[in-house]
């Protein structure tokens, strides 16, 4: 519509009197012509009474001719390519991106039907998992909160130094985990992981998931944000889980305990309804507690074992604070293997971190539009 008013509102003036017009109008003006299906013979006989305020070149012609202009206005395109061919180079502004055109937002209806499927997939997930064995690696690092005295002088945010690494044989047997710790930074070692000093995490094999969809837990959804994650469309909802239902549990030092609200993300593929991602984070922590800041992110991914894919725990980074002091444990999943009781594993190094890209949040794409085509987002599985 502003296209045809300027339009309209341009062939009333140029009728009148020759009028000064910059290349950039011009263009947007004659789009407008072809679109509202003005004569050729019409829009040249106007052209005749623009004087241009920079150079239209042989290349924007040519552009022209590609949306339909006539070849009376090509003629009349070339005069005034002629007459501009001294003066200054047109600016035109980039095409306005107006972002993927992605699937439109499911509406209520939908999203409750994709919510009670996703519940019944978490509800029964640890139960169509096979006895298994992987490699825990884990990454625990450390940085001074801004402003504490723990910090790097003048930095605004944390820098993270890696305190040790711990490589774990972790066992999935009867749907119940066994951790044991094998090295401790590359070094064989017998300690007990239960035992173990410092920020440790579990529950990454369902009880995390489980707990959000819990009928118990009374978790509130609401639609976020369409978003790529592993090359897969996926859909973000947001959750909340009150702390009177809460089963997510923070110890500090096995001295204190609690149990917060929380909220955070649930990512969902889009075409199976199955939990790719989770994030929490800990709400209204109370004031006495040690722990001010609580935090995880946990990706799924698929795991071949024994010539059958699962989706599996791919890695998960739990960020907390206290005394002022940030840890961060970054801990991948390795190696999966069918369960034995001497399932070999080489234990010898530890694997290197896993690229960015298997855990980055990417935007979401347009899969229809041709530019896409090679998006790892829009190949077939």
């Amino acid at each position: 519509m502003r296209f045809r008013l300027l339009c309209a509102a341009l062939f009333l003036c140029l009728a009148a009197t020759a009028q000064p017009m910059s290349v950039e109008k011009l263009i947007t003006f004659l789009k407008s012509s072809v679109e509202m299906k003005h004569s050729d013979s019409e829009v040249a006989k106007f052209l005749k009474n623009v004087k241009l305020t920079d150079k239209l070149t042989d290349r924007m012609i040519e552009d022209l001719l590609a949306i339909g202009i006539g070849p009376k206005t090509r003629d009349a395109l070339n005069v005034l390519r002629d007459r501009s061919a001294n003066l200054g180079a047109a600016v035109i502004a980039p095409p306005k991106d107006e972002g993927p055109k992605l699937p439109p937002v499911p509406s209520s209806a939908e999203q409750a039907e994709i919510i009670r499927d996703v519940r019944e997939y978490a509800l029964s997930y640890t139960k169509g998992l096979p006895d298994f064995v992987c490699t825990q690696v884990t990454r625990r690092k450390a940085a001074g909160e801004p402003g504490s005295r723990y910090a790097m002088r003048g930095a605004n945010e944390p820098s993270f130094q890696t305190q040790d690494t711990l490589t774990i044989r972790l066992s999935y047997f009867e749907q119940k985990e066994d951790y044991k710790l094998i090295l401790h930074n590359n070094s064989p070692t017998t300690e007990d992981y239960q035992k173990l000093g410092g920020a440790t995490s579990s529950g990454e094999f369902g009880s995390m998931m489980r707990e959000i969809f819990e009928p118990y837990t009374q978790t509130y959804f609401e639609w976020d944000h369409w978003a790529t994650l592993r090359g897969k469309l996926v859909m973000a909802f947001r959750y909340n889980v009150e702390q009177p239902h809460s089963q997510w549990g923070i110890d500090y030092e096995h001295r204190q305990h609690i149990y917060p609200a929380y909220s955070g993300l649930i990512f969902i593929d889009k075409d199976l309804h199955v939990v790719l991602r989770i994030t929490l984070n800990a709400d209204n922590i109370p004031p006495t507690f040690p722990i001010r800041l609580a935090k995880t992110i946990l990706d799924y991914d698929y795991q071949d074992i024994s010539g059958h894919e699962f989706l599996l725990p791919l890695k998960a980074q739990v960020d907390m604070s206290a005394d002022g002091i940030l840890t961060r444990n970054e801990t991948e999943f390795r190696l999966y293997r069918k369960y034995s009781a001497e399932s070999e594993i080489k234990y010898d190094i530890t694997p290197d971190p896993l690229p960015d890209d298997k855990t980055k949040e990417a935007p979401a794409v347009d899969c229809k539009d041709p530019k896409n085509a090679s998006n790892p987002a829009c190949k077939k599985k």
